[in-house]
């Protein structure tokens, strides 16, 4: 019983300083693969609870019950058939002689060949007689796998010992970490090399109180661990693998679990900004970074610091960029949302006067928000618009030109969406001529996360109105998932014409996302289309718009400045790409409507047909899913899908399609009867946007279909019945499908 005791598992990896950004993956990624092996080698207890550790020092992990010892196993294995493993004599051949001894259970190969009893054991093991897998007990059995007798070695082996389950722990861990980058570096002994996230320099592995031995990267296992760089123990002695967190709190000055020193960091950052009558802002926008200086810390400690009030005169974007990025700050906000000019640091440092400490991010600060001022002040002295022939020099795509002819495209179809959503054509082109100019400002080009932002700011400086500047600012939304969508009329027609602009080009030039690659970010412009599209109500031809785009490239002649010379190029678009841009967007557009949370039935129902106007698609939908709530639902999409089939076989086959006087058939005749009784009111339906009004209404058609397939024969021998049975059928499949093909929803 003594193999079944368990105990807490510390395994330590002390290292130095780690990638900041990959911090939290890697000490996840340790703590799960320490975790599987142990438990694939049958080393955990029942309800085993594990603890991951990282901090910018170390990885490490602690399993709260582990055996000394795996359980046994039962073991059988199929050795050779019965008549190869006995000689003439019956006595153990030579083969089955040679195969017991590797496995070494020579004392297994008798003369005569004794086989004990069949009896019930884990087949599939493959037991190879070594180390911890050595056999407890054994025996040779004959059965037959229904062609022939064999002989099976069964037993059963021993399970994996605490030392062997943690070295191949260790081992294979460390070769599957998520490591950005793999650094190699030599040994004490100055001959050995070893690759690593970072030179690795102590490991500690415990069992309960229990040094288990286990070696890596040049290291031997101990139970000494180092507290804080300048604050903490530098060598501490863990006892027993439960008090591993107590001993480094307590003598270390190291919070080692990553998620509580991260809810240290928070709780201290919102309770200094409380003080101030200030917020960190939306919790969106710093998570990120609070990952980041989590990673950089062991013992957190915050402290409020200020810039001049001066600098906020520089728009607070630059600032709160230069302060995030640069020197992983924390921003301060009032209750407006407007920058204070106070910041919050997270220090690494405890002190009782940290007034060095803030004195010096103070004088680090000052330097960077200068520059953002100076770019500001400089920036400001160019118009906008004088900037545009600067693009000119900026190589857009070698197939496409430069971003001086890629504005000019985006400007003629803004102007020409502008006129189909009712926004002002004019200032829509304006607003595409000036989007990109901000790219060419020095600002942007010392943060080009700021283009767009820094376009509004300077238009707005130069005069431009409202709209045409938050264009500038807006074209790019939405640019992920859950982002705003640009501002209705202008920033919508700008923003619309960018996104068709690079789609069409790139399909025309064959720059098509291909697996999960899409350098272009193309999936990102066809989902923004998409959004904009339905969720402003644009009630506009998705295929026109394709179309205008694809126009826009007629007659491409530009010149591609590129160092030291220039060449000019005349180039066509392959415009037989837009069926293969449309496809691109409906297939964006099925995983939009899943989104929502429709079936993929009823998804395919509204856009098998390639609807052109998407602001409808959400009614439909609900159109469709509140139809097939009804009762009548399930036959009438089954007729829905037998009338494609009888039309679609029709079509093949050249049959004629054309109504007349030749009904003979009760059933027809009243099928006729019924869809032209209820077609004006459902007309009227559809117009005023009553989708699922319009669909129900059909309802009342299911017994008329039900008898007309019961008792009609649609392809007659009289051409003229056939030809009016399917024309029939062909307007019955034109009234239901107008708002979704339900042939789609049968099942």
């Amino acid at each position: 019983m003594s193999a079944l005791i368990s105990k807490p598992l510390l395994i330590e990896l002390f290292t130095e300083e780690l990638p900041p950004k990959a911090l939290k993956k890697l000490g996840e990624a340790f703590a799960a693969g320490v975790e599987a092996s142990l438990r694939a080698d049958g080393l955990l207890a029942e309800g085993a609870k594990t603890v991951s550790f990282a901090t910018p020092r170390r990885l490490g992990v602690r399993i709260d019950a582990v055996l000394t010892q795996a359980p046994a196993k039962a073991v059988k294995e199929k050795l050779m058939p019965l008549a190869v493993a006995k000689d003439a004599a019956g006595n153990a051949s030579v083969a089955l002689k040679k195969k017991l001894a590797a496995l070494g259970h020579e004392a297994l190969a008798t003369s005569p060949l004794t086989l004990a009893p069949a009896r019930t054991s884990a087949s599939g093991h493959q037991h190879d007689g070594r180390g911890d897998d050595a056999a407890a007990a054994s025996a040779l059995i004959a059965e037959s796998d229904g062609k022939a007798e064999y002989v099976y070695l069964v037993g059963s082996a021993s399970g994996k010992s605490i030392a062997g389950g943690v070295q191949n722990a260790i081992d294979a861990t460390l070769a599957r970490l998520p490591i950005p980058k793999v650094m190699t570096y030599q040994l004490a002994d100055g001959k050995t090399d070893v690759s690593f996230v970072r030179p690795a320099h102590g490991l500690v592995v415990l069992h309960g109180d229990d040094v288990i031995p286990a070696t890596t990267l040049g290291l031997e296992s101990g139970r000494i661990t180092h507290g804080h760089r300048f604050q903490g123990a530098n060598n501490i002695e863990i006892d027993t693998a439960a008090r591993y967190e107590e001993l480094l709190r307590r003598y270390g000055k190291v919070e080692p679990v990553f998620a509580t020193r991260r809810d240290m960091i928070l709780a201290q950052l919102e309770a200094k900004a409380s003080e101030l009558s200030a917020t960190l802002g939306a919790p969106a926008s710093y998570t990120d970074l609070l990952d980041e200086v989590n990673s950089l810390v062991e013992w957190p400690t915050v402290y409020v610091c200020q810039f001049e009030a001066e600098f906020l005169a520089v728009p607070q974007e630059c600032l709160i960029l230069t302060m995030k990025t640069n020197q992983k700050y924390f921003p301060l906000f009032d209750s407006a949302g407007k920058l204070k000019n106070q910041f919050l640091i997270v220090s690494n440092m405890e002190l009782s006067d940290p007034k060095k400490i803030i004195e010096g991010n103070e004088r680090v600060v000052r330097p960077r928000l200068a520059d953002a001022r100076f770019f500001f002040e400089t920036d400001k002295k160019t118009r906008l618009d004088a900037r545009i022939p600067e693009l000119a020099k900026v190589v857009y795509h070698n197939k496409l030109g430069t971003l001086g002819e890629r504005v000019t495209r985006v400007s003629k179809l803004a102007g020409e969406i502008a006129v189909l959503i009712g926004a002002d054509k004019a200032r829509a082109e304006r607003g595409a001529l000036l989007a990109k100019a901000d790219l060419v400002t020095q600002m942007v080009g010392e943060f080009p996360a700021l283009q767009g932002t820094m376009g509004r700011y300077y238009a707005l400086h130069d005069g431009e109105p409202a709209d045409v500047a938050a264009a500038c600012a807006e074209h790019y939304q939405p640019r992920f998932a859950g982002d705003a969508l640009p501002s209705p009329g202008v920033p919508t027609a700008v923003a619309l014409a960018d996104k068709l602009e690079a789609l069409a080009g790139l399909f025309g030039t064959g720059q098509t996302p291909t697996g999960d690659k899409d350098p272009f970010a193309l999936r990102r412009h066809a989902l923004g289309v998409i959004r904009i599209l339905i969720e402003r109500q644009l009630s506009i031809s998705l295929s026109d718009l394709v179309a205008s785009a694809y126009g826009v490239f007629s007659h491409m002649v530009y010149q591609v400045a590129i160092e030291p010379y220039s060449s000019r190029r005349e180039s066509k678009l392959d415009d037989s790409t837009q069926s293969s841009l449309l496809n691109f967007i409906y297939d964006r557009l099925r995983g939009y409507l899943k989104d929502t949370g429709a079936s993929t039935n009823d998804i395919e129902s509204v856009v098998a047909s390639s609807p052109t106007n998407l602001a409808i698609l959400p009614a439909q939908l609900a159109a469709v899913q509140a139809f097939s709530a009804l009762p009548e639902a399930t036959s009438l999409n089954a007729a829905s899908k037998r009338v494609a089939n009888i039309l679609r076989k029709a079509a093949e086959s050249g049959e004629a399609i054309a109504a007349s006087n030749a009904a003979q058939e009760p059933a027809e005749q009243a099928l006729r009867g019924a869809l032209d009784a209820i077609t004006p009111a459902a007309t009227t339906l559809f117009a005023q946007g009553d989708f699922a009004g319009y669909l129900k209404s059909f309802a009342s058609l299911k017994a008329p279909v039900d008898e007309f397939f019961d008792k009609v024969m649609v392809m007659a021998e009289d051409k003229a019945v056939r030809a009016n049975r399917l024309a029939l059928l062909r307007d019955l499949r034109d009234a239901m499908n107008k708002v979704a093909d339900l042939s789609k929803l049968a099942t």
